[in-house]
């Protein structure tokens, strides 16, 4: 053994034995060979799964303010979502509650989607190219994306 090691840290030839399974995130695990628990990170595939997705309503976003018309902001969505211009409202999953229904319910009226991001306003202006907050945002015309097909909407 070298000298300053620690004895408990070393590799043992034991099998390490799962003992429960808190979270679907974490395993803990019982070494013998060290007293008290072992904390590992278990990968899921359905985490893989929502990043992907999170990364393809970023994308088709990018591509919509490239390419199609939209509005920013609580004031201009109410007034697209009034004047029924408005054919996806993007709500930002830190909106105020009573924005967010005042949006749905209005949305409800015109029969228009609505995909509530998830992420935060401060996610959803980065996933605009904006350097700025955007709790909801209303696209008017998608242009060269569709993402209106692709997402229709969680109603």
């Amino acid at each position: 053994m070298k000298a300053g090691s620690d004895p408990g840290l070393e590799q043992s030839n034991k099998p390490v034995e799962v003992v429960q399974q808190q979270t679907p995130n974490f395993i803990v695990a019982e070494n013998p060979k060290r007293r008290g628990l072992v904390l590992s990170f278990a990968t899921m595939v359905a985490g893989k799964k929502t990043k992907k997705t999170h990364e393809s309503i970023n994308n088709r976003l990018a591509l919509v303010m490239k390419s199609g018309k939209f509005t920013l902001g609580y004031k201009t969505v109410l007034k697209t979502l009034r004047n029924s211009k408005g054919k996806l409202i993007i709500i930002s999953n830190n909106c105020p509650p009573l924005r967010k229904s005042e949006i749905e319910y209005y949305a409800m009226l015109c029969k228009v989607g609505v995909h509530h991001y998830n992420g935060n306003n401060v996610d959803l202006g980065t996933a605009c190219g904006k350097y700025y907050r955007v709790s909801c945002l209303s696209i008017i015309d998608a242009g060269d994306s569709d993402i209106i097909k692709s997402l229709p909407g969680d109603q």
